[in-house]
C-alpha cells in the first residue's frame, strides 16, 4: 500500500496545518502499516505458490490439532468465530477448499441439520507441505530482531490490540 513513508519533517509540517494530526502518532502509524503491508504481502506470495490464499491457509489451520497432528472437524460458524469473518465469508473460504479437494463437510451426526467440516487427507499432506516454510517465512521475516527486540515488539503491539486500536474502532463507530 505504501511505497515509501513521508520524512518526519513534512508529517510536522502538515500538522501545522491539521492540528489534529500527532505527529509522532502519524509515524508510527505510517511504519505500522508499511511494516504490515510488508509482511502480508511476504506471506501471501509464499502462500500463493501453494494455491492458498492467507484465509484459506487459516480455515485449514484451524482444522488440525497442531499438539497431536491430526484432524479435527468445526462447524462453519465455529470456523467464522475462530478466524474473524463473516458466516458468509468463510462460507466462500470452504467453498473453494471443498472445490479443491482439502476439506469436506458432513452432516452432524447428532444434528442433520448441522454441518461439520473435515480436512481431507489431502488437506492434512498440503498443510504438511506448506508449514515449513510458512514457518521459514515467519522466522525470515522477524530475523533482523532480537530475541529481546522481537518480546518488545509483542508487548507494544500486545498494548495497541488491547487499547488503542479497539478505543479508535470504538470512536469511529460512534
Amino acid at each position: 500500500m505504501l511505497k515509501t513513508i513521508p520524512r518526519y519533517e513534512c508529517i510536522l509540517e502538515a500538522s501545522r496545518r491539521f492540528p489534529d494530526l500527532d505527529p509522532s502518532a502519524c509515524e508510527a502509524f505510517l511504519h505500522l502499516l508499511r511494516a504490515g503491508d510488508d509482511v502480508a504481502r511476504s506471506r501471501e506470495e509464499y502462500l500463493a505458490k501453494h494455491d492458498l490464499s492467507q484465509g484459506r491457509f487459516t480455515v485449514m489451520m484451524q482444522l488440525l490439532d497442531k499438539v497431536e497432528d491430526r484432524p479435527v472437524s468445526r462447524t462453519p460458524a465455529e470456523l467464522a468465530d475462530l478466524t474473524g469473518v463473516s458466516r458468509a465469508t468463510m462460507t466462500g473460504l470452504i467453498d473453494t477448499l471443498e472445490r479443491d479437494g482439502l476439506v469436506t463437510r458432513k452432516p452432524d451426526p447428532v444434528d442433520r441439520r448441522m454441518m461439520s467440516v473435515h480436512l481431507t487427507p489431502r488437506g492434512h499432506e498440503t498443510l504438511h507441505e506448506v508449514m515449513p516454510g510458512a514457518f521459514q517465512n515467519m522466522a525470515s521475516v522477524m530475523a533482523p530482531l532480537s530475541e529481546a527486540e522481537r518480546k518488545n515488539l509483542v508487548r507494544l503491539l500486545s498494548k495497541l490490540m488491547r487499547t488503542g486500536i479497539l478505543e479508535a474502532k470504538i470512536a469511529g463507530a460512534a
